[in-house]
């Protein structure tokens, strides 16, 4: 359920603060939950959660007159005619973004891949060569969700499958509400290109697209004509634009500036740290300079792959509070990487690992937004 509505009530000592939910792919559905809370005056200025409600001050549901309320004063169920219908409709999609504010956040993951079960595979081949070193079906991916308490996440499109999203796709109709779809740029000499772009995105649902640099002919830069007519789509379309540097960031940062400077409408995620190990090279600081672009996202993800140690990767704390000083806690999203962490730390550890490296020094607001509400703002009514 997601928050599409708040207002406060004040009184002599307190004020009562009313939330209202709904699930954002029913926004016509006439039962909505509705909890309370009463916040002291002398803490409610202080606390996230009475913070969140300034925001939301002036919301006011239209008519609640002809709602029946049940007995419950704690959490309440009304049934209404209608009325609020329209209300829903044209504020979900806006107030879904503030589910971090209101201090419910899921636990999202930013980053992780699922390739199809050996089982599965006579239905979604692999690529050639390209046959996976480790289980990640989705079944798989849920057992350890459970485990480690994550309630969604962002699946990129696996190599093992390339250009083919018949998989990706299948998992995500398979558990409406769990996953946002990252789709593949194909950016090779006749393929997909921008067309096909367009139609993971209008008609499969995909929300985000991955530019990996090594799928380019050998030669050209992520910046060549049909990369910047994807970008430039992927913009036009809301459509956040990943970028792999596995080789490092340092040969790609040029192409990335000039895309950001070019077409600034378009979103931007960094994975993996920009794959930059240490805050001493050059590469760090380069992915520092980034958060001069307000468009410009970076993924706690797969920290061991920038980790010089084992589990809890405690050299990366440096990394994550300038990350943190420099764009914001609302520019950070965690990913763990599945399934390659899972060998290195364990899905649940994986999920623990931000706490683990910086919780001391983030406060809980800042932990939220890292941990999901970033990913919601940037998806919105993604995950229900």
């Amino acid at each position: 359920l997601n928050p599409v509505a708040a207002w406060r009530v004040p009184a002599a000592k307190s004020e009562l603060a009313i939330i209202i939910y709904s699930k954002p792919a029913s926004h016509s559905m006439r039962v909505l939950t509705a909890t309370s809370t009463l916040l002291p005056k002398s803490t409610r200025t202080s606390s996230p959660f009475a913070n969140s409600l300034k925001r939301l001050n002036t919301t006011r549901v239209p008519s609640l007159a002809t709602s029946r309320w049940s007995d419950d004063p704690h959490r309440k169920r009304f049934h209404t005619n209608g009325r609020l219908g329209a209300y829903i409709n044209s504020s979900a999609a806006s107030t879904s973004a503030e589910s971090a504010d209101l201090g419910m956040s899921r636990k999202i993951d930013s980053h992780l891949h699922v390739w199809a079960s050996p089982q599965e595979a006579a239905q979604f081949p692999y690529e050639p060569g390209q046959e996976p070193p480790c289980a990640g079906d989705a079944a798989f991916l849920l057992e350890n969700f459970q485990e480690a308490g994550v309630q969604g996440a962002l699946i990129v499109q696996p190599i093992n499958h390339k250009f083919d999203h018949s998989y990706v796709s299948h998992v995500i109709a398979q558990y409406p509400g769990k996953f946002v779809g990252c789709c593949l740029a194909d950016p090779t000499e006749g393929g997909g290109g921008v067309q096909e772009l367009e139609r993971l995105v209008k008609e499969c649902g995909y929300r985000a697209v991955r530019f990996n640099p090594y799928l380019w002919p050998e030669g050209s830069p992520m910046t060549d004509e049909v990369g910047r007519a994807m970008y430039q789509k992927a913009g036009e379309l809301s459509v956040p634009v990943g970028f792999m540097c596995f080789q490092g960031l340092m040969l790609h940062i040029q192409d990335i500036v000039t895309l950001c400077t070019d077409y600034p409408e378009t979103q931007v995620l960094i994975d993996h740290f920009g794959f930059c190990k240490g805050t001493d090279g050059e590469d760090w600081k380069e992915l520092l300079a980034l958060a001069k672009f307000p468009q410009v996202h970076v993924k706690l993800s797969a920290f061991f792959r920038v980790s010089n140690g084992k589990f809890p990767y405690e050299d990366t704390a440096a990394q994550v509070r300038q990350l943190v000083e420099t764009f914001g806690a609302k520019r950070l999203m965690w990913g763990s990487d599945f399934p390659f962490v899972v060998e290195q730390c364990g899905y649940t550890n994986a999920a623990q690992t931000l706490e683990g490296v910086a919780g001391g020094a983030l406060s809980d607001e800042d932990k939220e937004w890292i941990m999901g509400g970033t990913a919601m703002s940037l998806f919105p009514n993604g995950w229900h």
